[in-house]
C-alpha cells in the first residue's frame, strides 16, 4: 500500500480544532471544488467540470464524523445535481452573505465556530475563513484568503485541493487509517 499523505504534525494539532475535535468542513464550489471557471452554453446553461477525488473525499469525511457543508454564492441545476450525487444533506445556494448562511446552518446543527473547518478561494469567503477553527485554500485563492488560512493545499482546486483538505481533517480526527482499511476489504471478507 501507498504512503498515505503527510502533514506536519502542528498542522494536524491546529487542524483537531479546539477541544473535541472538527464537526464539521465549509466548502465553497467555485474555486474550490471546480477549477473556478463557469462554462455559459448558447442558452445559458452552465457547465462545471468536478473532480471524483474531491467527491469521494466529502463522502469520506461524512463517514469519518465530520459533516461536510457547502456554501456557494451561486446557484445552478450543475451545483444542485452534484451535492444530491454525493448525498450531501447541507447546502445553501445563491448566498450574497456566507457568513449569515453558516449561521443558519449552524443554528441547524448545534455548531459554532470552534467545531468548524473551511475552505474558500476568495474575498466571499473571508468572513467563514477568519472565524473558523481550521482555514484551507487551495493554491490559486487570492492571496488575501491565502493570507488566512492555516493551509494552502498543493493539490489545484478542481482537481483534489478538497480531497486533500479532507484526508487533513481525518488524519488529524485520526480517522483516516480506519476509512483507508474499510476501503480496501474486499466484499468476500469476513
Amino acid at each position: 500500500m501507498a504512503t498515505p499523505p503527510r502533514f506536519d504534525p502542528a498542522l494536524l494539532l491546529r487542524a483537531q480544532g479546539a477541544g473535541l475535535g472538527l464537526k464539521a468542513a465549509i466548502f465553497d464550489v467555485d474555486g474550490v471544488l471546480t477549477d473556478g471557471r463557469i462554462y455559459v452554453g448558447a442558452d445559458g446553461e452552465n457547465f462545471k467540470a468536478y473532480s471524483t477525488l474531491d467527491g469521494h473525499g466529502l463522502k469520506l469525511l461524512r463517514q469519518g464524523g465530520i459533516e461536510p457543508l457547502i456554501i456557494s454564492g451561486r446557484d445552478s441545476a450543475a451545483l444542485r445535481r452534484r451535492v444530491a450525487d454525493l448525498g450531501l444533506v447541507h447546502a445553501v445556494y445563491g448566498a450574497h452573505d456566507k457568513l449569515a448562511a453558516a449561521q443558519g446552518l449552524f443554528a441547524t446543527l448545534g455548531l459554532d465556530w470552534s467545531a468548524v473547518g473551511a475552505m474558500g478561494d476568495d474575498w466571499p469567503d473571508l468572513p467563514l475563513l477568519s472565524r473558523a477553527a481550521f482555514a484551507c485554500a487551495p493554491p490559486g485563492a487570492h492571496a488575501e484568503v491565502r493570507a488566512v488560512a492555516h493551509h494552502v493545499t498543493a493539490a489545484a482546486a478542481g482537481y483534489g485541493a478538497a480531497r486533500e483538505f479532507c484526508d487533513l481533517l481525518l488524519m488529524a480526527a485520526g480517522r483516516y487509517a480506519a476509512l483507508l482499511q474499510g476501503q480496501t476489504a474486499t466484499l468476500d471478507s469476513k
